[in-house]
């Protein structure tokens, strides 16, 4: 049986230099192409692919919402994620939203189809040139620092916009206590100001990284 394949990325040269490479492929032939998230997940309920290659980087959102509300509906789809961006952020969240395959944009588009290829027969595992790698990096990468309850609130606080004396008045503390919290934040993130010690939070997951906006 033929496998159908439904092409995401917002970059027509891409989607056609993928679609003609899929072409040489006896066994599968794409069904649909889609430049955004809403297009790519309407494509999926209307054309019924085997398996949808998504761009992470797309105009209204990012292609993970695509994996996930595919991965929310059916175990049996093949999920292939191609990218820029493949650093171990990028695989481990494509892991985690349960993709099937993570491919480089560097990678030749063989590379691609032989990944659409693998996630077809097997949606559920996951297929990575560099997951190893990854792995070992994360395992041998030092423990993220620890922060106190209180010293959790002030963060938070801090990241909300709040000076020193109305973190203390919120927290019902003196501003001396305020000031030894946010200075032990500090030292413990590696900061010497505001911005450095939210920027350290947010890449070691202390903040909520879906609001950037917060700061």
């Amino acid at each position: 049986m033929t496998t159908r394949v439904l092409l995401i990325d917002d970059h027509e040269l891409i989607r056609q230099g993928l679609a003609r490479a899929f072409e040489r492929d006896a066994e599968m032939t794409v069904v649909g192409q889609a430049c955004s998230v809403a297009e790519g997940v309407a494509a999926f309920d209307e054309l019924e692919p085997h398996v949808i290659v998504t761009d992470l980087e797309l105009p209204d959102g990012h292609g993970l919402e695509v994996v996930r509300r595919v991965r929310a509906t059916t175990d049996s789809v093949g999920l292939v994620v191609l990218t820029m961006h493949a650093g171990d952020d990028q695989i481990f969240a494509a892991m985690e939203a349960g993709a099937s395959a993570f491919v480089g944009k560097d990678s030749k588009a063989t590379d691609v189809v032989s990944a659409a290829r693998h996630a077809a027969v097997a949606p559920r595992t996951f297929l990575c040139a560099g997951l190893s790698a990854a792995m070992m990096r994360r395992a041998t990468s030092p423990a993220p620092p620890k922060l106190s309850g209180r010293e959790e609130e002030v963060l938070s606080l801090l990241a909300d916009g709040l000076g020193t004396g109305e973190i203390a008045g919120s927290l019902f503390m003196s501003e001396s206590t305020a000031k030894t919290h946010i200075t032990h934040i500090y030292q413990k993130l590696g900061a010497a100001n505001r911005a450095q010690a939210l920027v350290a939070a947010m890449r070691l997951g202390l903040l909520d990284r879906a609001s950037p906006q917060r700061f």
